[in-house]
């Protein structure tokens, strides 16, 4: 089994434009299969508590190994993930816990981008469309491939890592990692945002 690689093509601070952009992208590829999913850090106790009130069906973990290690028998439920309704709402409780992560994941294409776009704010987040299929470039002798087409679009940061805060909103198109042909490699990202008038904008991520 492989793992996608990404290349950015597109970035913008205007957090509509950047979804407007990756829709665009998703409809490149074939999306009868695809999903969509969305995660977001919250760091706040107050995001938190906006969050949970605003998407109920959200659930929500602690990405802190150390406190895995600390204590493997997980009394929170934070490190298998708590469902909005059963969250606690006490700030004394949440700020022992910060930052928490809050997701929704595999739901139907359309259901949820335009909702969590609006919402994540000043927050380090991503959406991400899987189970996609890109098209056949022949021109360009690529062929069509199912299981790493990937679109992400990263809110307030740059890396797929989700580790680099930034002011503004990354589109990346992810393909088959070609780890002894690097030439097309990207050749394919970059035929693919050339389908929607966009093209390569930095170094390829792992």
């Amino acid at each position: 089994m492989s793992n996608p690689v990404s290349y950015p093509v597109f970035r913008t601070t205007d957090p509509a434009v950047a979804l407007r952009v990756a829709r665009e992208l998703v409809e490149v590829g074939e999306p009868q299969y695809a999903e969509v999913s969305v995660d977001v850090e919250l760091r706040t106790v107050r995001e938190v508590l906006r969050i949970r009130d605003a998407l109920p069906d959200f659930w929500f973990r602690k990405e802190d190994v150390e406190d895995w290690a600390r204590d493997p028998s997980d009394p929170t439920g934070l490190h298998v993930g708590v469902h909005a309704p059963e969250l606690s709402d006490d700030p004394d409780f949440l700020s022992l816990h910060l930052p928490l992560w809050a997701s929704m994941q595999y739901r139907p294409v359309g259901s949820i981008e335009e909702e969590f776009a609006a919402l994540v704010g000043s927050n380090i987040g991503e959406i991400w469309w899987s189970s996609l299929t890109w098209p056949d470039a022949p021109d360009s002798n690529i062929y069509g491939e199912a299981n790493n087409a990937r679109v992400s679009l990263l809110f307030n940061c740059r890396t797929t890592d989700l580790d680099e805060r930034a002011d503004d909103h990354t589109v990346l198109v992810h393909v088959l990692r070609r780890s002894s042909d690097k030439d097309t490699e990207e050749r394919h990202a970059s035929w693919l945002a050339e389908q929607i008038g966009q093209w390569i904008i930095g170094p390829r991520q792992e």
